[in-house]
This record gives structure tokens, C-alpha cells and sequence, in this order.
């Protein structure tokens, strides 16, 4: 079994996670500070969002270079401090590789702009007209009324799928290739265990199509695959493709592309199911979901750094989700919500946990994002997705244990509310808990990375099951696994399969049930269920 089929990925987001120098802004000396609670919770490896200089318009993903570290963060001798001592506790770290388009600060664009004859010119995409590609979508909508930008310099337009301070690279060009594969390699002899790879179903552009998902782009991830496993064994991929199913399967390639793929429609499905106390959404989208290759596989999460994106959703669908989950208009974003998910829980608990529960027993590599384990709130009025980013509450003194800076110097306030305030939501005080969200949770990875069958099982739907539960087994050779969950606000009653042995226990709990009885689930209950003899 490949070491990710079986893994708890863990998103952190560095200016965040903890201050080391006092400065008010998260470093590597923080993170050094608190790699073992990451070791503690069970965490296999730790993806990190952009750490490149920036002028951080978009909060790093506008890369001015490649090569280096943002001096908030630190040092390239600190960072691979960092990596070594998550090597040391047994956890990898895989960073973020912004791969489709830079900063327009890069020395790389601010070279191409200077004229036509530029000798980096075609390092980027240009055009004497807005009209070219009109196929492609507007992604970010709320901001961008064109996917094309002019340059007063050049006086030609140039081609950006995000931003027009973020303009993309030509693939086309083989330098440009060649550029991208000569960054991969730096940071892979640093030590990193691979990348999780930013927007790659744009990374070429062709007349007549929506410019997205296109050969070309298998082509070179190909060969970026090909370079790493020769050069690099053991290291991965993890695509960051916001597609539908069958569009996201080629990213897989025939098991020499990406080892990981985001799955990203069913991510907001578990919310509706919820909503809806009607789990159609989620068996929906997995009878959609193809069989992927041997050594591939999906990572499932709830939440990231991003908007809670509706792209994948019909017009109604976003409408209901938009009206149950984000009710105020501020807590909407573009396509999507920007709203942590304890507040998108209403923080009740029970809800919480049974998110993670099906986010743990339903196939994929779940992927954790930092706070929500903790049941961290946001702050929607901070602009843009920056709610979601607010400094990580590690204990209940000052400026919630993040940063030893003045409080006027944080990046960004502490949650500080009578509900999510860090003087009630913190890790210090959950870890004394033991019936804390956080020590559940951190029981349920320790629980889950011991069964087979939730890392690599075959799923199967149990179908006479009321619809307001969500009911499978997962069976591997080794293991056959039933998971339950109620989904609705009543307590409702279940006839367990007769295929199930006489006598189960639920792994989560130790408790034995005898299956010849109708289990009695409460509302928004759980139960993971093996035989009681091994079987």
C-alpha cells in the first residue's frame, strides 16, 4: 500500500499556525514550536501553502519568485529545519506548487512586459486582441470581467485565468517547461516529499475549446511525473482540479500522472446531505465518481483555505446552500461561502463529528485543515476568504498563544467572540479534555489508520436503509467494515444487514452489540462497526 492511500494529510497555513520571532505573523520558527502536537494528533503529512516572496495580493499564490522564502517566514535554512524535523517525527511535508501563473512582480514577467521583442516574451500569453479563447469561463467572477489584461507597457493583452495581477505562463514555450521542471527539482533536493499542485487544468490554451483539461496539459504533467519517479521515488503529486468526476479521472493518467487528485463535488454533497437529512446528494455524486487507478487516490476534505466552493453544484443547489449555510451576504463569496465549518455547524458538535465520520469511512485520504479540529469560528468581515485565515488558538493568554506581538501587530485579530473566542476554543484547553471535539477527533485518525478497509475498501451502499441515514460497508480482503450515520434531528432505528455476524463492536466505542437487534441511533449519531471476533 502506497504510504498516502493511508494517510491524514494536514492543511497549514504558515502566516497562521504560530509566531517564532514576535513579529505577528506565522513563521517556520512558530511551526518548529508546534510540529509535535501535529505528531500528536496523527497527522502523516503537512501541506503548506505558499511560502514563496510575494507581494501577496492573493496571499502567496502571486509568486514573485520561485526560489526563495518569504522573509516573514523566515530562512531556506530554517525551512529545511522544518523539513527535517517533520522527516525526524515520521510525518512528511509537502508545499504548494503554483505552477499556472506567477506574480506580475515576477523578474520573469517584468522582463517580458518591456517589449514586444522581449527576449522572455513568450514566457508568457499575449494577444493584440480580448477576444481570442472566448470559450474559456470568467472564474473569479465577482472581480474579473475578462480573462485578458492589457499591459500599458507592451500595449499587447496578456492571458490570466485568476487575477490580472497574477498572468499565466506559456506551456507552450519549452523554456517555460523546462523553467517549471528546473523549480521542481530544487525543492525536491531541499527534501520535500512532493507538492500539492495549484489550478492544473489551465495550464494550456487552444482555440475553439473552454482552454481547460486539455492533452496538453496531461502531456507535461506526465512528464513531470516520469522526472520525479525517476529522480525522485516516493515523492508525489496532489492535483488541485475543481472538476467534475470524469473530467478529474484523466489527471490520474493510467496510474503515471497525479497519485492524488482533490475530490471536489463531493465535498459540498456532505453539507447538503446534512441539510437535507437525505444522503441522495452523496451517493449521487459517488455512483458518478469512476474507478480510478491501482496506486491512485482521491483527497476528501470539508474544508480548506479557500471559499466553500458551489461550482460544482446546479443553480438550485447553490441557492439552498447559499440560503441554509451562508444566510447573510457577507458570508458569501464568488461561487461559494466563506464560513469556517463550526460556525457552518451552528457549532453543534454532534454535527461536526459526524462530518468527520463520513469524512473518514467513505473512500479518500481526508485532509484536514488547520483549526477546524478545535471547532475554530471566522471572522466574516474580513475581506476577500480571509475570515477562514485568522491566527490559530493554541491556549487562552494573549493574543490566543499564536504570537508574543503586540496585539495591534497581528496579521490579522484572534477570534475573540463569546463562541469561538480563544479563551473558550483553544488546544490547550481541548487537550485536557479528554471528551473534547479535538481529543475526538484526534481518536477517530488514530482509530481510522488501523483499518484496512477505510484505506483502500471497496465501498457498497446498504439501500433499503432509510434515506435520512447514510449506511455501508467498506470491505477490503482483510476487513469488512459497516458505518453508520443518521443524518437527521430524530433518533431512528436501524435492522442491521443479515450479513452482518451475530456479534459487532464498534471500534470507535469498544462497546459489543448483539445485530440480531434494531440499533437505536440519536440524532447526528455514528457508529463504525467490525466483527466482534475479527471476521
Amino acid at each position: 500500500m502506497a504510504w498516502y492511500t493511508n494517510a491524514v494529510f494536514y492543511e497549514l497555513y504558515p502566516r497562521a499556525f504560530a509566531d517564532g520571532n514576535g513579529d505577528g505573523w506565522g513563521d517556520f520558527a512558530g511551526i518548529l514550536e508546534r510540529l509535535d502536537y501535529l505528531e500528536w494528533l496523527g497527522v502523516d503529512c503537512i501541506w503548506i501553502t505558499p511560502i514563496y516572496p510575494s507581494p501577496l495580493k492573493d496571499d502567496g499564490y502571486d509568486i514573485s519568485s520561485y526560489y526563495g522564502i518569504h522573509p516573514n517566514y523566515g530562512t531556506i535554512e530554517e525551512f529545511r529545519l522544518v523539513v527535517d524535523e517533520v522527516h525526524r517525527r515520521g510525518m512528511r511535508i509537502i508545499p504548494d506548487l503554483v505552477m499556472n501563473h506567477t506574480s506580475d512582480q515576477h523578474p520573469w514577467f517584468r522582463i517580458a512586459r518591456q517589449s514586444r521583442q522581449s527576449r522572455l516574451r513568450d514566457y508568457y500569453v499575449w494577444s493584440d486582441t480580448p477576444s481570442r479563447y472566448a470559450d474559456a469561463r470568467i472564474i473569479f467572477l465577482d472581480t474579473e470581467t475578462s480573462n485578458w489584461a492589457l499591459d500599458p507597457v507592451s500595449q499587447q493583452y496578456y492571458w490570466h485565468r485568476f487575477y490580472s495581477s497574477q498572468p499565466d505562463l506559456n506551456y507552450d514555450s519549452p523554456a517555460v517547461q523546462q523553467a517549471m521542471l528546473d523549480v521542481i527539482k530544487y525543492w525536491l533536493d531541499l527534501g520535500v516529499d512532493g507538492f500539492r499542485v495549484d489550478a492544473v487544468p489551465y495550464l494550456f490554451e487552444r482555440e475553439g475549446t473552454n482552454c481547460e483539461n486539455l492533452p496538453e496539459t496531461h502531456e507535461y504533467c506526465k512528464r513531470i511525473r516520469r522526472f520525479m519517479d525517476d529522480h525522485y521515488p516516493g515523492t508525489i503529486l496532489l492535483a488541485e482540479a475543481n472538476q467534475w468526476p470524469r473530467d478529474t479521472l484523466p489527471y490520474f493518467g493510467n496510474g503515471d500522472e497525479f497519485h492524488m487528485n482533490f475530490h471536489f463535488p463531493l465535498m459540498p454533497r456532505l453539507y447538503m446531505a446534512l441539510a437535507r437529512q437525505d444522503r441522495t446528494s452523496i451517493v449521487d455524486i459517488l455512483a458518478e465518481t469512476p474507478e480510478i487507478p491501482p496506486g491512485c487516490q482521491w483527497g476528501t476534505f470539508l474544508r480548506n483555505h479557500d471559499e466553500l466552493t458551489l461550482e460544482m453544484v446546479t443553480p438550485e443547489e447553490r441557492e439552498f446552500m447559499w440560503n441554509t449555510y451562508a444566510p447573510e451576504p457577507r458570508m458569501r463569496l464568488n461561487l461559494g461561502i466563506r464560513r469556517r465549518l463550526a460556525p457552518l455547524m451552528n457549532n453543534d458538535r454532534r454535527k461536526i463529528l459526524l462530518m468527520y465520520s463520513m469524512l473518514f469511512t467513505l473512500p479518500g485520504t481526508p485532509v484536514l485543515y488547520y483549526g477546524d479540529q478545535i471547532g475554530m469560528g471566522d471572522n466574516i468581515h474580513l475581506p476577500d476568504r480571509n475570515g477562514v485565515r485568522t491566527p490559530m488558538q493554541w491556549d487562552s493568554g494573549p493574543n490566543a498563544g499564536f504570537s508574543s506581538a503586540p496585539s495591534y501587530q497581528l496579521y490579522a485579530p484572534v477570534i475573540d467572540d463569546e463562541v469561538y473566542g480563544y479563551r473558550r476554543v483553544n488546544v490547550a484547553a481541548q487537550k485536557a479534555d479528554p471528551d473534547s471535539l479535538l481529543n475526538r477527533i484526534r481518536h477517530m485518525i488514530h482509530v481510522r489508520k488501523q483499518q484496512p478497509a477505510l484505506a483502500e475498501g471497496k465501498l457498497h451502499w446498504v439501500e433499503d436503509a432509510p434515506l435520512s441515514t447514510l449506511v455501508f460497508w467498506r470491505t477490503s480482503p482483510d476487513q469488512n467494515l459497516l458505518i453508520l450515520h443518521n443524518l437527521a434531528d430524530v433518533t431512528v432505528r436501524l435492522s442491521l444487514p443479515p450479513t452482518m455476524p451475530a456479534l459487532a463492536i464498534d471500534i470507535l466505542t469498544g462497546e459489543q452489540i448483539t445485530t440480531s437487534e434494531p440499533l437505536t441511533l440519536p440524532p447526528y449519531a455514528f457508529r463504525w462497526l467490525a466483527s466482534a471476533t475479527g471476521a
